[in-house]
């Protein structure tokens, strides 16, 4: 007598496909793009904080140039950084092509404007050059209004390019604290410049915060030249881009290299979404 046994059902293995998206560019677009997030965020933050020790959000009339505002720049770099970051963190990690795209066209708009005011920075040099000058006489007359403004010109002066005013110390009779006449106010600060122009002794210890007093006054009884710096902050600005020009342009290449690498990521991204969508539909 034979013995029927009943019949397993056959079980079928169906390979899964596999997905069109490369996730080697994928995370590589997600990590790159994590740092420039927490990078613009951190900026923001510094902006707005800045911001509002000054009070500024509830008097905007406290600023009186924004475009040279140190603050207002940190909340404008701050946002931009961020919100590329975002896109591009989010639409890689999410595979969402909406974001991406959006990703693609701010790089491209920024690489746009980027090489757009290098050929117009080229072309008109000495307008730029005569913008730098309005903009550095304003931070000088408004030296001791804005906190962010002096340290910023502070630094430029004392540690950046070791000069004094825009064409020489005596640009700074533009500031009403420095001004030669206003020793009949009683300032003590009067024909004299910002601690800021004072060349740094070897052994200085404690920065002297006056040692720029008098120094434009006449028959100034020391040689002023051993005191402070002389040359005026456009011509050391030049000078010193002349010295530095090829890690300029080293580092504008590369910049600009990154932006062109992100926008042709992106986009590949992009095709290989839309592809494995194609494919499972």
């Amino acid at each position: 007598m034979t013995l029927t046994l009943p019949t397993m059902p056959t079980v079928r293995k169906y390979r899964r496909e596999t997905t069109e998206v490369s996730s080697c560019l994928k995370y590589m677009i997600f990590g790159f793009n994590v740092l420039f997030w927490m990078l613009g965020l951190c900026i923001l933050t510094v902006g707005v904080w800045a911001w509002s020790e000054k009070d500024i959000f509830n008097n905007l009339g406290k600023v009186a140039n924004a475009a040279l505002d140190p603050a207002f720049i940190l909340i404008c770099v701050g946002t931009v950084t961020f919100v590329i970051g975002f896109t591009g963190c989010v639409g890689a990690l999410r595979e969402n092509t909406c974001l991406l795209a959006t990703y693609a066209i701010f790089l491209s708009a920024l690489l746009l404007f980027e090489m757009t005011a290098g050929i117009l920075g080229f072309i008109f040099k000495d307008w730029i050059k005569a913008q730098a000058a309005i903009g550095f006489q304003s931070f000088i007359i408004h030296y001791r209004e804005d906190p962010d403004q002096q340290n910023l010109i502070d630094w430029i002066q004392e540690d950046w390019l070791q000069c004094c005013g825009i064409e020489g110390p005596k640009d700074w009779d533009r500031n009403n604290y420095f001004n030669c006449s206003s020793r009949d106010v009683g300032s003590r600060e009067a024909c004299g410049v910002p601690f800021s122009c004072c060349k740094r002794q070897p052994t200085e210890l404690i920065t002297n915060k006056q040692c720029g007093y008098d120094v434009r006054k006449p028959g100034f009884a020391f040689d002023v030249s051993k005191i402070i710096n002389e040359q005026g902050c456009l011509e050391a600005v030049e000078e010193w881009t002349e010295k530095n020009m090829i890690s300029i342009a080293s580092c504008t290449f590369v910049v600009l290299f990154l932006q062109i690498l992100g926008i042709c990521f992106a986009q590949n991204l992009r095709g290989d979404i839309f592809a494995q969508k194609a494919k499972w539909h």
